[in-house]
């Protein structure tokens, strides 16, 4: 009898044992922020990129494997210059724990350069995300983490089975006027190219989790992302101002989406790939500055549709725009070895809205088409 306990006492100790001792499972963290609007910031004494890069690696942040930084990094109302690309560039240099080459780009409205000048020079020289321009952005494509295959407008990489789809916004080649000239179209704009790549990679993949990362969401997906929804009425029953700057001469309309492709206004042509049930599993955007709580639209910051996962991150700046749509922040994705959900959190960069830190009222874990793995087979 007592010999019978012994042996149950053993396999007891030996079974918790085992399991106290099995590693966790492996997770990986996608920081994603935008908008962070540097040259406006500066103007107010505010760091607006440096001071986010330095909250998450201080103790009381988070840690990152890799960022996706999607764009506006310039707050410039006409065309951005090179003394706000030397301050990008200082202001990336904060890190300590991290490279640069961890934090993949894509340009924002704000980053195109003059319609009567080379396309995105100043993105593409101080952002510079396929390395062209080391001596200047600082950039050394052979230490990405993940090596990217593409170009300055349109690259992807892989993480295991996770496949990246990067999207820069370029100046319509149609339009007369815009950057510069405009002062700023706000619609968002990429090229026939880009969406026929995005269309084929997305096409070639089914056993990816794709995973979209653009200036903009798509129409009607999130907050004001709706027609005519970046502006407001004015006491005259005109329009206005409000999420976007109202310039009635370019498409104020299509402010708050990706607009423009191909030359075709309104194009619908990725919600036409989304809809015939394409597996995007995430669409991650910016562009529309709000508070974190914000629905605008009868839409949040974070929505689903066509089986697609839109989430807007927002703002880094705090003082480009209407200041009470200015509430500084970025989000965390944290993807876990075998798991097919992705925890999705906000965190608050200053504490003008709440509490800096962790915003988990607008938190959400998303479904995923599939487990995310480190290891992928093959498609």
């Amino acid at each position: 009898m007592q010999a019978s306990l012994a042996f149950v006492l053993i396999a007891v100790f030996a079974h918790g044992y085992a399991h106290a001792t099995e590693p966790a499972p492996r997770t990986f963290r996608v920081w994603v922020f935008a908008d962070a609007h540097v040259g406006t910031d500066k103007q107010f004494g505010r760091e607006s990129l440096a001071t986010a890069l330095r909250q998450s690696e201080s103790p009381t942040g988070f840690d990152w494997d890799i960022a996706l930084d999607l764009g506006d990094v310039s707050g410039a109302q006409g065309t951005p210059k090179d003394a706000e690309g030397e301050e990008v560039v200082r202001q990336f240099n904060v890190l300590e724990r991290h490279r640069r080459e961890q934090i993949y780009d894509v340009s924002g409205n704000h980053d195109r350069s003059g319609l009567d000048e080379p396309q995105a020079w100043w993105w593409r020289k101080w952002i510079d995300p396929t390395g062209e321009h080391t001596e200047f952005s600082g950039v050394d494509s052979g230490k990405r983490p993940y090596p990217i295959e593409g170009t300055w407008e349109r690259y992807s990489f892989r993480v295991g089975n996770l496949l990246f789809l990067m999207m820069s916004d370029i100046n319509e080649p149609t339009q007369k006027i815009g950057r510069g000239t405009l002062g700023g179209n706000p619609g968002g704009a990429v090229s026939g190219e880009t969406f026929r790549w995005w269309k084929r990679m997305v096409e070639e993949n089914p056993s990816s989790i794709v995973i979209t990362g653009d200036h903009y969401v798509l129409k009607d997906t999130t907050v004001a992302s709706g027609e005519w929804e970046g502006m407001r009425h004015d006491e005259k029953g005109g329009w206005k101002s409000w999420y976007h700057g109202y310039y009635p001469q370019g498409t104020p309309q299509g402010a708050s989406f990706l607009y423009w492709v191909d030359s075709r206004e309104d194009s619908h042509v990725f919600e036409d790939v989304l809809a015939a049930k394409s597996p995007v599993a995430l669409w991650l955007g910016a562009h529309t500055h709000t508070v974190p709580d914000d629905t605008y639209g009868g839409k949040s910051h974070i929505e689903k549709k066509w089986g697609t996962t839109f989430i807007n991150v927002a703002e880094l700046t705090q003082y480009h725009g209407v200041p009470e749509n200015q509430v500084p922040r970025s989000w965390l994705l944290t993807f876990t070895e075998g798991s097919d959900e992705v925890k999705a959190r906000c965190y608050l960069h200053s504490d003008k809205y709440a509490p800096q830190g962790w915003y988990d009222k607008v938190g959400r874990t998303i479904k995923l088409p599939m487990p995310f793995r480190m290891r992928p087979r093959r498609d």
